[in-house]
């Protein structure tokens, strides 16, 4: 690289994306410890909890909602039903579409899970202001939209 040339770690941006990822990986870390005792993953209390919010959504919705692929969302579903946390119903008008519901067990185990999440999050974040929480929450949201965006206009068209 040229001398004057600045390195990418060298730009606000950078450092913004890398502080981002680094704390995801660390928070995901210490929810998977967290949540360990309960039998589940993180990717299973992503689960756990859309269901418990969105009561009868259908599988390629949970995954569209999660950014997952159908074929991941398959790997992960058999695991919570084993279990009888979650249960899958044919859809009543198009049998093809698969419906997913919590039990009462998944529910209560959702519940203890998230409140151990709350409490995580809790303390990681209780010596950030909440005001600048919410400039974080903001400008993460303002990313997710530009990522969506450009998500969308990197498809083919269909012609």
């Amino acid at each position: 690289m040229n001398k004057n040339q600045a390195f990418p770690w060298d730009h606000p941006r950078f450092r913004s994306w890398i502080g981002v990822a680094r704390a995801c990986q660390l928070m995901q870390q210490a929810m998977s410890r967290a949540i360990a005792g309960l039998g589940i993953k993180p990717p299973h209390l992503d689960i756990l909890v859309n269901l418990y919010r969105f009561d009868g959504i259908s599988q390629q919705e949970l995954a569209r909602k999660l950014l997952v692929g159908r074929s991941n969302m398959s790997m992960l579903l058999p695991h919570l039903e084993k279990r009888g946390l979650i249960e899958r119903r044919a859809d009543a008008k198009d049998k093809r579409v698969l419906r997913l519901s919590l039990t009462e067990a998944g529910r209560s185990l959702t519940e203890e899970a998230m409140t151990i999440q709350t409490g995580l999050i809790e303390r990681a974040l209780s010596p950030t202001p909440a005001e600048r929480c919410l400039q974080v929450a903001e400008a993460m949201e303002d990313l997710i939209h530009i990522l969506q965006t450009m998500d969308a206009d990197d498809e083919p068209d269909d012609a």
